[in-house]
């Protein structure tokens, strides 16, 4: 391994030290970039009376719709039906609008709302679906995300993940924090903040808990926290290193990287702490465990060949001194992330000397690379597969960036100050 791929591997097992300011809460701003070149036309009409509201339903709705780069919003300027019996749908087939969306709010007692959608198929005048509901006001935005999921998943045939959430770590001024947002950055809060370094954060499969290192004890220690109640618990805090947490697909596991017999090494350990087991016995440096969603496998870095790889192994090997190796493209490639179905993984590759986020197909081992940026990492998958959040660098500094399964919609999303990285998507949650 050359000394530059030394450096920037072992960058992934110790801290980015970076720039200082404050406070801790600032909001995420999004740019979008590209699209896909056979995107759906759909016109949203702004929902009835939705003004005399603090937040208007159809902004985020069309908002979410527009940043999946599948959509193609349709200017509905001078029409505003409401009802089904108020469409008029050559109007909409002039327009060139294959979906419409319809809906109205309606206030009620005690800081309540009434929100009606219907999604109607232009070309056949049918309802596709709908949706009625009453929610606080506080709740306006999460009952748009769930209506732009309903019309991403009637259009698509997809799960839609806007009603998501992402983790990251900003850091201002001397404080890390780990950050709890929804997937379009809104509602952003620090679950837990230090002065000393916090990274690997990593979600349960419920979305309950989060696995994550930090340093407040001047040693890198898992941690893992009840978001809800903001309890936490080391799980694991043996002498040495202790760091890179991947929970398993039932949430009874996680895979984390110890230093506890010399070198990093991979290990399995239960939820709460106990039943420490050892993975991997090799020469190397064995990182950054992810495990399959059947819960089969784990794909992990290693520079056991000589150079930063991504090697697979059965969860089922004890202390193995042999693994599958994947990627053969280029003598680095770090961080691998399946995809929600298994089938691929998203990774860093460098690539003409830069730090490019690719995707590759475990059947083929084709690889397809996704970005040109100079300095990607930390590649994670959308839950349904669409989009992989990363971090990369603007400017000197950390942004966190999205980019499509198929590269042809790219999104930015930054804060004013401090640098953001190390993110990490959200499960899919359950409708209550």
């Amino acid at each position: 391994m050359s000394t530059h791929s030394r450096t920037q591997f072992y960058c992934l097992l110790t801290v980015l030290l970076w720039l200082v300011c404050t406070p801790l809460h600032a909001r995420l701003n999004i740019e979008i970039f590209g699209g896909g070149t056979e995107r759906i036309s759909i016109a949203i009409v702004p929902f009835a009376d939705e003004n005399r509201l603090q937040q208007r339903v159809t902004d985020v709705v069309a908002a979410d719709l527009q940043r999946s780069g599948l959509f193609r919003l349709i200017d509905p300027t001078g029409l505003t039906p409401h009802a089904p019996a108020e469409v008029v749908y050559s109007d909409w087939t002039n327009r060139g609008a294959s979906a419409l969306v319809i809906g109205r709010t309606i206030p009620m007692p005690g800081g309540q709302v009434e929100i009606q959608f219907r999604l109607m198929d232009v070309a056949r005048q049918a309802q596709l679906t709908g949706l009625a509901t009453i929610v606080p006001v506080t709740q306006l935005r999460a009952a748009a995300h769930r209506i732009a999921d309903i019309i991403y998943e009637a259009l698509t045939g997809e799960a839609g993940v806007f009603s998501t959430r992402i983790a990251y770590v900003l850091k201002q001024g001397n404080k890390y924090a780990l950050q709890i947002a929804d997937s379009d950055g809104y509602n952003e809060h620090s679950i837990i903040e230090y002065t000393e370094p916090i990274i690997s954060p990593a979600w349960s499969p419920n979305g309950g808990q989060i696995a994550y290192v930090s340093f407040e004890n001047k040693k890198p220690v898992v941690y893992v926290q009840t978001i809800a109640t903001r309890q936490r618990k080391a799980v694991a805090n043996f002498a040495g290193s202790n760091s890179a947490p991947a929970w398993s697909p039932d949430g009874k596991t996680l895979a984390v990287v110890l230093s506890l017999h010399g070198g990093s090494q991979i290990y399995l350990i239960n939820a709460d702490g106990s039943g420490l087991r050892r993975l991997t016995r090799s020469s190397g440096i064995d990182t950054e465990p992810n495990f399959s969603p059947d819960g089969r496998h784990i794909i992990f870095t290693s520079d056991r060949g000589g150079s930063p790889q991504i090697y697979r192994i059965p969860v089922s090997a004890t202390e193995s001194t042999t693994a599958e190796r994947l990627t053969f493209e280029g003598n680095y490639n770090v961080s691998p992330d399946f995809s929600h179905d298994g089938k691929s993984f998203a990774f860093i590759h460098r690539h003409q000397g830069r730090f490019t986020v690719a995707v590759q197909d475990i059947a083929t081992r084709q690889v397809q690379i996704l970005t040109n940026s100079q300095f990607d990492e930390s590649p994670s998958f959308a839950p349904n597969g669409r989009m992989i959040l990363h971090a990369t660098e603007i400017g000197g500094r950390g942004i966190l960036s999205a980019v499509s399964r198929d590269g042809q919609t790219r999104q930015h999303l930054s804060v004013q100050t401090g640098d953001i990285r190390e993110p990490a998507w959200g499960p899919l949650l359950k409708q209550k």
